[in-house]
């Protein structure tokens, strides 16, 4: 113990244990562990369809009546595929949806994984490959982020934006941006 306050009463020492305690806390921030530990469940519903008014609501309404019946098409799923584990265990079902008023969304669903730091949702034209293989492809063609993952558990939605063509995607992947490296993910499968 005289040997450490020996040490720390040199400038050297004091200059040591600064370097030592800031590369700590700068690990810490960036590869951030206790998320490991931490599990975030979100559960959204699929985003409903709003009904057109029928004839006998136009006319409450004032409008003239259109002739067709009040009966929405409902989301429809255009594409689906089941999540594979790459650099984390990761399961749970994806689908490209959509909906009534021509917009898609990205539907996580039953998704189980890791939580990590700056994870994100990427529709992506890279294939799916199993294994180690498969970590680190999905940067390397076209991806469009979807957003911040909202949760590692449950089942979710990400809107895709309107000016990008869904039907030019090929997977999805759980991407963490800061180490560059996929969770898992899904082949979209046409359905």
């Amino acid at each position: 113990m005289a040997r450490v306050r020996e040490l720390l009463g040199r400038p050297l020492g004091i200059g040591v244990l600064l370097v030592v305690v800031a590369t700590a806390g700068f690990g810490l921030y960036w590869f951030q562990p206790w998320k490991l530990w931490q599990d975030q469940t979100v559960e959204e519903a699929l985003p409903t369809a709003q009904a057109t008014p029928g004839p006998a609501e136009e006319q409450a309404a004032g409008a003239e009546p259109s002739g067709a019946p009040s009966s929405p098409a409902g989301p429809r799923t255009l594409a689906a595929g089941e999540l594979i584990s790459h650099e984390h265990a990761t399961s749970g079902t994806v689908k490209l949806v959509r909906l009534d008023d021509g917009s898609h969304v990205v539907r996580l669903e039953n998704l189980d994984t890791s939580n990590g730091p700056d994870l994100r949702v990427w529709l992506t034209d890279a294939p799916v490959k199993e294994g180690q293989a498969g970590w680190h492809v999905f940067d390397d063609g076209e991806y469009v982020s979807l957003g911040k993952l909202k949760g590692n558990k449950g089942s979710q939605n990400y809107v895709v934006p309107n000016d990008v063509d869904p039907s030019r995607y090929t997977s999805v992947s759980i991407w963490c941006d800061r180490f560059d490296v996929s969770f898992g993910a899904a082949e979209l499968g046409r359905a």
